[in-house]
């Protein structure tokens, strides 16, 4: 008969410590924090650091609230090409999480395809993508298509690289276990391999997210031709010294690049409190 240890009566078994989560109003107060700081900084500087005749070439944050937001003019041209922009970031993204996660997994199930594969995901990363900008407009033209495929391009790396991480960071006890319930390659693929590279994959997507908002701004920036986006605009601004809608201008991208993080980091945590459950 096997002996069975229990621990002595008015004790309690010893729990696996959780790691202690930070408080809600301080993962919101501690940003607020830093953008009040750095406004003020911005302010100080404008209005006491830079003469009044060169203060075009730093305008305060009071100055560009009133001519990049509140002016209805300024604000539907940076609004409009903002959201063109924005179209063109999420197909491109959009693609390359397809893309890339079926390139991943090409990659796991087989070493051939990974050797073969992955010095071309590493050469597509160290490409300059400035000097393939005006190949893709000769080749594809200067619309909606070709910004789509500068973004997928700058945007595909990280989602390769991490997924493929993921897919391939499974224990090998796990695996030993898949096999001796005689599990095919797709039974380990889709119950084990893809669910414990989900973390990986979303990290990935998190950094794809911004790097698609840069390509879209790089290729309307070079291209000049078709649906302005906001990297035209951008152009357009610097051309007039107009600082205040410029700033507006990158302030506005920035913000649609943290939304994006933001969007895959709830959906990171929505994934581990899945697995939590599990």
């Amino acid at each position: 008969m096997t002996a069975v240890l229990e621990a002595p009566a008015g004790t309690e078994a010893p729990q696996a410590k959780r790691p202690r989560r930070r408080p809600a109003p301080l993962r919101v107060l501690a940003p607020v924090a830093v953008f009040v700081l750095v406004i003020a900084a911005w302010a100080a500087s404008s209005h006491l650091l830079v003469p009044e005749a060169s203060r075009f070439l730093l305008p305060p944050p009071e100055a560009v609230v009133a001519e990049g937001l509140l002016d209805p003019v300024a604000r539907t041209e940076i609004l409009t090409a903002l959201w063109n922009t924005v179209q063109v970031a999420l197909c491109g993204l959009a693609i390359a999480i397809v893309l890339g996660v079926l390139v991943a997994v090409v990659m796991s199930q087989a070493r051939w395809a990974e050797f073969s594969l992955y010095p071309y995901a590493v050469v597509l990363q160290t490409i300059p993508i400035l000097a393939v900008v005006p190949l893709f407009g000769f080749w594809f033209g200067y619309e909606f298509g070709s910004r789509v495929i500068v973004c997928v391009m700058v945007s595909l790396f990280p989602v390769v690289t991490n997924t493929l991480f993921g897919l391939k960071s499974v224990a090998p006890a796990e695996h030993d276990l898949f096999t001796l319930h005689g599990a095919t390659r797709l039974q380990r693929l889709w119950k084990l391999q893809l669910p414990a590279a989900l973390p990986a994959m979303i990290s990935g997507f998190k950094i794809s997210g911004g790097q698609a908002i840069i390509g879209s701004i790089v290729a309307d920036f070079f291209f000049r031709q078709g649906v302005p986006g906001i990297g035209r605009m951008i152009d357009v601004y610097r051309q007039r010294l107009a600082t205040e809608e410029l700033l507006t201008a990158l302030l506005l991208s920035s913000l649609v690049g943290l939304c994006l993080f933001w969007a895959f980091d709830l959906l990171a945590g929505r994934v581990d409190r899945l697995h939590g459950k599990r």
